[in-house]
């Protein structure tokens, strides 16, 4: 069965005929259900002008970028999946949002124990119980969050139909197994069917619930490409090592646009919106510096001023080097070849460096347009030869 996209055959290939990924399968035994498993509930025919829609009825995460990014906040029975590196800050969004919400809160801590959820939320609050009133049942408690050590989906499921909480956080999905099948934690088979049972039982009890992914040294979401599918929205949580500023997009939303980004900061205290990103990534900009300039793009709806790099140093090297970071590689190249083809510039005896300060990785193609090819311009992880402050 392929690790990647879950294509299965009887036989081992070097590469997956379904997805073309290299040394992705891996003998897997397959195990039969038993045809005594019923079904939990009936399936209802609704009629749908009898439907009632509550456009206003969107429950807020208290992460005001966030809410944002998922249209306006959560829908009833929303399944979310986040997804980043790791170390980029997925736990302390969701221990945030666990903290901020009104309703009762189920945190599954399938990577970390309690205590040491416990230990992130004194970091972030200052205590462990940011008052909060307790309570002995998770439905009733007003805010209160519940830690749950557990990596069985069976047990989480039971949880959340009896508890029925206001919202239920997983932490993460690789961690999670099923007794009915075959196989570790974070395999095809295991991290599809935890998937599908939880799904199952946020639309049964109408139960937001957050789903924390890992991604592969790719940057694909770890798991069968069948779990973006099976989920209401996927959140993308990026940003560079070293830099404050996190961004926050979607590329799936079932209950909203996605051409909404959030951004964050990443302080002591956690993560903290950002209104005004252009100002953070200008803050340290020195005027009139060759081999620099600012330009407007849009990420999403948002326009941003982006400072844009550039250092072109000859080389005797017979295949000079070409490294980009925050823009796209394949897209340096092309930009490089038009120069040389049309501007008359001999680029093929420089090395080039493109830099987009800030951590930010730009996807608007209008930054194509800008000529930021200075042979004169020389420094240190700056164009205009000035450094910049890390973290």
């Amino acid at each position: 069965m392929c690790q990647q996209c879950g294509y299965s055959q009887s036989q081992w290939s070097g590469r997956c005929p379904e997805c073309n990924a290299w040394n992705s399968l891996v003998e897997t035994a397959l195990q039969v259900q038993s045809s005594k498993l019923k079904v939990q509930n009936e399936g209802r025919i609704f009629k749908l002008s009898d439907i009632k829609i509550d456009e206003a009825g969107r429950v807020k995460t208290g992460e005001t970028e966030l809410d944002n990014v998922l249209g306006g906040g959560m829908v009833a029975g929303m399944v979310v999946l986040v997804a980043g590196e790791p170390g980029i800050g997925k736990s302390t969004l969701m221990t945030q949002v666990a903290l901020n919400s009104y309703g009762a809160v189920l945190y599954v801590c399938g990577e970390e124990s309690a205590a040491q959820v416990a230990i992130r939320v004194k970091r972030l609050s200052g205590s462990t119980s940011p008052s909060r009133p307790p309570s002995p049942k998770i439905g009733e408690g007003k805010g209160e969050v519940f830690l749950f050590e557990s990596n069985d989906v069976d047990e989480v499921v039971q949880k959340f139909e009896g508890e029925k909480p206001g919202l239920v956080i997983v932490d993460s999905i690789q961690t999670l197994t099923t007794a009915d099948l075959a196989g570790t934690a974070g395999s095809v088979g295991q991290v599809r069917e935890c998937a599908q049972r939880l799904t199952a039982v946020a639309k049964r009890a109408g139960i937001p619930i957050f789903i924390v992914g890992h991604v592969t040294k790719e940057g694909n979401i770890a798991g069968p490409r069948v779990l973006e599918h099976i989920v209401d929205t996927v959140v993308w949580f990026e940003g560079e090592r070293g830099q404050p500023l996190r961004l926050v997009r979607t590329v799936k939303n079932r209950f909203g646009g996605t051409d909404e980004v959030g951004v964050f900061e990443m302080t002591d205290k956690g993560l903290v919106g950002v209104t005004d990103p252009s100002r953070m990534l200008l803050s340290e900009r020195v005027e009139e510096v060759p081999g620099s300039v600012v330009s407007v793009v849009m990420e999403g709806k948002r326009p941003i001023l982006a400072e844009i790099q550039a250092l072109a140093v000859p080389t005797q090297s017979p295949v000079p080097r070409r490294v980009a970071t925050g823009i796209d590689y394949a897209r340096m190249q092309t930009l490089v070849a038009v120069l040389t083809a049309r501007a008359g510039l001999r680029l093929e005896s420089h090395d080039i460096y493109v830099n987009v300060t800030g951590g930010i990785r730009l996807a608007d193609r209008g930054v194509d347009c800008i000529g930021f090819f200075e042979p004169e311009s020389i420094g240190e992880d700056r164009g205009g030869g000035r450094g910049r402050t890390s973290g």
